[in-house]
């Protein structure tokens, strides 16, 4: 058989050795493949919380309602106005309280000036006892009969100072009762805090009834109470003085705490919930009553999660993955980010502890692509 003698363009010559060339440069480049650094998946139990709604609501608050009816003379606050413990708020007028007072004074009196009249009996049947008991020393001049009946007349008139005393006692009571009731037309603070309502202005009809309005509200700002109903299920977290975070969106990003303080120790049969009790103190002023805080609530379970380098995880537009080392070919593992626990994060899916995973995922890495790895340590976190 006769050899022939292959006949190629010139054109194609050059491009049929750039192919080979290619080739070759890239089956030499798969044999020097750099390492990449994988690492185990590890497994560790984290704490765990609950996002729990709350409200804060003042450490002391109270309506303050007028004691007597009257008229509204002076106000001395108004809202917002920063008051301190007995400090005066508004001063009311009663005319009738004057009047009664006036009557109560005079009955003192009239009681005062039955009393010495008593006491001038008294002392007027005294002597006329004394006298004839002193004659009745001689025989037949007194008889014993009219002695008898002076000692009891005597007795009488004692009797009737001990009355009038009682009333005159009486009558004093009835005025300082009226000068009580009068203490009560200056209104004070009862405690330290914020007005937070004013209703009423000078002129304004004041009373006593179960339906009118208070004439303010007062609140305490530098300590707060936050009310947490915590579900039944995770009762079980409550430790009295555990200190608790929680946010407000007025000031996001922000974190709070305080202690837990008071716990009802009694689950409410509709909610089925428990209400737990959180001191925060509030120097600066920037809570307020009113506000729904997110509390991050502990749970009592601590649950082993799957954590690998945040840098494993490879996020596109289409999926989330990362990349298993499986007898040394590469598989995508799609799993779903959980919260971060310093370096590492929490990942969900269909992986298990010890698991080869890349310690820098990329896209580029195709599935199935052979890898060449070396193991790494990963960092705690």
């Amino acid at each position: 058989m006769r050899n022939r003698k292959l006949s190629i363009p010139s054109g194609r010559t050059s491009a049929i050795v750039c192919c080979a060339a290619f080739a070759f440069a890239s089956s030499a480049g798969v044999g020097r493949a750099q390492q990449l650094e994988a690492v185990r998946v590890i497994s560790r139990p984290v704490d765990q919380t609950v996002i729990l709604p709350g409200e804060l609501t003042p450490y002391l608050g109270v309506a303050i309602h007028a004691k007597v009816a009257g008229f509204v003379e002076q106000v001395e606050v108004d809202r917002g106005s920063v008051v301190k413990e007995g400090q005066l708020m508004a001063t009311i007028i009663a005319p009738e309280l004057k009047a009664q007072r006036a009557e109560a004074e005079a009955k003192v009196q009239t009681a005062e000036a039955q009393q010495a009249e008593a006491q001038a009996r008294v002392a007027s049947a005294q002597s006329t006892y004394e006298r004839m008991k002193a004659a009745s020393a001689t025989p037949g001049v007194i008889a014993g009969n009219e002695l008898i009946q002076a000692e009891k007349q005597l007795d009488a008139e004692r009797a009737k100072v001990a009355a009038d005393k009682s009333a005159v006692e009486a009558a004093r009571a009835a005025v300082k009762a009226v000068q009580e009731i009068e203490a009560y037309l200056r209104v004070t603070a009862p405690f330290a805090g914020v007005v937070t309502t004013r209703n009423v202005h000078p002129g304004a009809l004041v009373g006593t009834g179960e339906s009118s309005l208070p004439m303010f509200e007062l609140e305490t700002v530098n300590r707060l109470r936050l009310v947490v109903p915590v579900p039944e299920a995770e009762v079980g977290g409550i430790v009295k003085g555990a200190k608790v975070e929680f946010s407000v969106p007025a000031y996001p990003g922000k974190m709070f705490a305080g202690p837990v303080t008071r716990i009802a120790r009694s689950v409410d049969a509709r909610t089925r919930t428990m209400p737990v009790e959180l001191d925060v103190s509030n120097s600066d002023g920037r809570l307020a009553a009113g506000m729904y805080p997110a509390v991050k609530w502990p749970v009592n379970v601590r649950q082993s999660v799957l954590l690998v380098p945040s840098t494993s995880v490879v996020s596109t537009s289409e999926r989330m993955f990362v990349i298993r080392v499986k007898n040394g070919s590469a598989e995508w593992v799609d799993v779903k980010k959980g919260p971060a626990k310093g370096d590492l994060v929490q990942v969900i899916g269909p992986l298990n502890q010890g698991d080869l995973v890349l310690a820098r995922g990329t896209d580029e890495i195709r599935e199935g692509a052979h890898l060449n790895v070396h193991l790494a340590s990963v960092r705690k976190g």
